[in-house]
């Protein structure tokens, strides 16, 4: 056993080093060692243990014996009083999930009325076996509901199904596109309580037509009441008991008694998806997709669209330009964008202002506008005040805008419709801003939707996703000429059935409490009003920096002065293209017909009988034919 010994501190570094080398075995210091043994009468330390046995003096053999001494004893002891084993690091007891049995549980069929900000999704629509980039709203709603088992799925199991739960969507929004107004219909859990229900009844049996006949899925060829008896058959059979048994239950209000669906909702979702309202009694027969007559889309932008130019430096248009046409960079021509709009109302083909789809083989591309027109958006958004200084103002009266307040503004292209094709609100508003950067004449509209002057769409660019909202949509009453809404909506804040004025707002309340929808919402906002001010500000600061107390900047002259159009497609900025193409001068893409031939091909169909409502025949190695309808 090594021994341990307490040097002085007189010996110094040097000394203690050749000390310990000595005794490590090299004998050339051994003299030198045994001298310094000697001055500073160093002494070997003794190694004790706990009970002050010093086993430093003890032979090798005597070690040996004591340790295997302590092992015997250490052994008895464990058999006289075994140790339990326990967990050094206890975690917390994991309850496993709650299952609810649906049989145990009555059901009705409802509307639900959501909003989504749609920057962070990939679109609305879930699509299996499909995975994308970024969730889908869908997922995230399916998530919610299956969470708070608010539905229960047939099949599926953890993947998106909506297999038996009677749902419907009104609008598929693309990737990006937000909406506002978005409506499901869904079955969902009740609070009512359970009771033998009639064969008619609309809380238990789900959604009929108008003619007494039943809602088909779209997924099966199973009625909706061959669905709910397959997978609630509580609701068309009751225990025996509670036909001799049943004491009267008490009367059930189905908004005050029901569960709060837009609380249990709102916790459970993403803080940029909200539901707004829910509907307890939809018509008989209510699809969110077929029910809707009309749909309403608001598309944003700012006036100036980009950032403008001072006149001094700004070639394009100057007081002493002759070209009438031009315009100074940013700025957009309202009034010519308006009477553009106008041509989009009325009953027309749209396949050249939408994006064809050749998997829809869809044929028919007539839709009817009922309203369309640039708006000017009531926004508290503070606007950028140096457009107003060093000469950056627009042309006033002649852009649609009051001369004598010309500071930045918010308008939205405002377009209600039956319904709308893939892509083609983007492919309007496009078109209307190479009209309100006077690059297209209004008329372009009109030439866009006469097929037979332009039968295949030119290839120009649609414009961004991210300033699009499905704003609304509307349901009206059955009967009703009136495109006006009319699906009873019981509001946040009126779970109780009150209106909105007698609504008591308490901490706890849905809308207006600190975990209400208002506090999550104002969350969101203030996030990116904060962004929007400090861009803003240092937006303001560049521009005005270096401006005054100098020369006045002249402009360049000569043909090289503008070498590239820019060009606004409702992005962040412009993108610059060269030299102008008009849009009836672009290479086209291919007709309709050819692009459904080309994808017909591709999946191996077979063309049938052509002509509207076409038919494609899908050959099988076994000879057999499929047979698909489209149009």
């Amino acid at each position: 056993m090594q021994k341990r010994y307490h040097l002085p501190r007189e010996l110094g570094r040097t000394g203690a080093f050749y000390y310990r080398h000595t005794k490590a075995g090299f004998g050339i210091f051994s003299a030198h060692a045994r001298r310094l043994e000697h001055t500073y009468a160093i002494r070997p330390s003794p190694v004790m243990n706990e009970a002050g046995t010093d086993y430093s003096a003890w032979s090798q053999p005597d070690l040996i014996q004591r340790v295997t001494d302590l092992e015997k004893q250490l052994k008895e002891l464990t058999a006289r009083h075994p140790i339990k084993a326990c967990n050094p690091s206890p975690t917390k007891r994991r309850h496993p999930a709650k299952v609810l049995d649906p049989s145990k549980y009555s059901t009705r069929f409802i509307a639900l009325k959501l909003a989504y900000l749609g920057q962070k999704y990939n679109g609305f629509e879930h699509h299996a076996n499909n995975k994308t980039p970024l969730p889908t709203v869908e997922e995230e709603l399916w998530k919610a509901l299956k969470k708070a088992h608010l539905i229960f799925p047939t099949t599926g199991g953890n993947e998106v199904s909506w297999d038996g739960c009677d749902y419907s969507k009104c609008g598929r929004t693309d990737r990006g596109v937000n909406a506002f107004g978005q409506v499901i219909g869904i079955r969902v859990r009740s609070n009512r309580p359970l009771f033998v229900p009639s064969t008619n009844d609309a809380l238990s049996i789900g959604p009929k037509y108008e003619d007494g006949g039943s809602l088909k899925l779209e997924s099966a060829e199973a009625t909706v009441e061959e669905t709910a008896a397959e997978s609630f058959p509580h609701l068309l059979e009751a225990p025996e008991h509670h036909d001799t048994q049943r004491k009267p239950s008490p009367v059930f209000d189905p908004i005050a008694d029901e569960l709060p669906y837009t609380t249990i909702l709102n916790r459970l979702l993403p803080p940029d998806i909200r539901i707004l309202a829910w509907c307890p009694n939809p018509p008989p027969g209510f699809s969110a997709r077929f029910s809707c007559k009309e749909r309403r889309y608001r598309y944003f932008f700012t006036q100036p669209a980009f950032s403008p130019v001072p006149a001094q430096i700004d070639s394009h248009k100057t007081a002493s330009t002759t070209d009438e046409r031009a315009l100074r960079d940013g700025w957009l021509d309202i009034d010519a964008m308006r009477e553009a709009a106008r041509h989009f109302v009325g009953l027309h083909d749209f396949q050249n202002l939408c994006k064809v789809d050749g998997s829809k083989q869809l044929t028919n591309f007539r839709r009817r506008v009922f309203h369309a027109d640039i708006e000017e958006f009531d926004s508290s958004i503070s606007p950028v005040e140096y457009v107003n200084g060093l000469g950056c103002d627009g042309d006033g009266d002649r852009l649609g805008q009051n001369p004598q307040s010309s500071v930045t503004k918010v308008y939205t292209f405002t377009v209600h419709g039956s319904s709308f094709l893939w892509h083609q609100v983007r492919c309007m508003v496009a078109i209307l801003f190479l009209v309100g950067q006077r690059l297209e004449d209004p008329s372009i509209v009109r030439q866009l939707l006469d097929i037979k002057q332009c039968p295949a769409r030119p290839r120009y660019e649609m414009a961004s996703d991210a300033p699009l909202v499905l704003w609304d949509c509307i349901f009206p009453k059955a009967g009703q000429d009136e495109r006006v809404d009319g699906l009873e909506w019981v509001y946040i804040g009126q779970e109780a059935g009150t209106s909105e004025n007698d609504t008591v707002h308490t901490g706890k309340d849905a809308k207006w409490g600190s975990g209400g929808v208002i506090h999550g919402l104002w969350a969101v906002w203030r996030s990116r009003k904060m962004d929007e001010m400090l861009a803003g500000a240092l937006l303001q600061l560049v521009a005005l920096q270096g401006g005054r107390g100098r020369a006045p900047i002249t402009r360049r002259t000569g043909a090289s002065s503008r070498t590239s159009q820019k060009l606004f497609n409702g992005g962040d900025g412009p993108r610059r293209v060269g030299s102008y193409t008009p849009v009836m001068e672009l290479a086209r893409f291919d007709q309709v017909e050819v692009i459904n031939e080309k994808f017909a091909k591709r999946k191996g169909w077979e063309s049938g009988e052509g002509g509207r409502g076409r038919q494609w025949k899908m050959a099988t190695q076994d000879g057999d034919r499929q047979i698909l309808h489209h149009g």
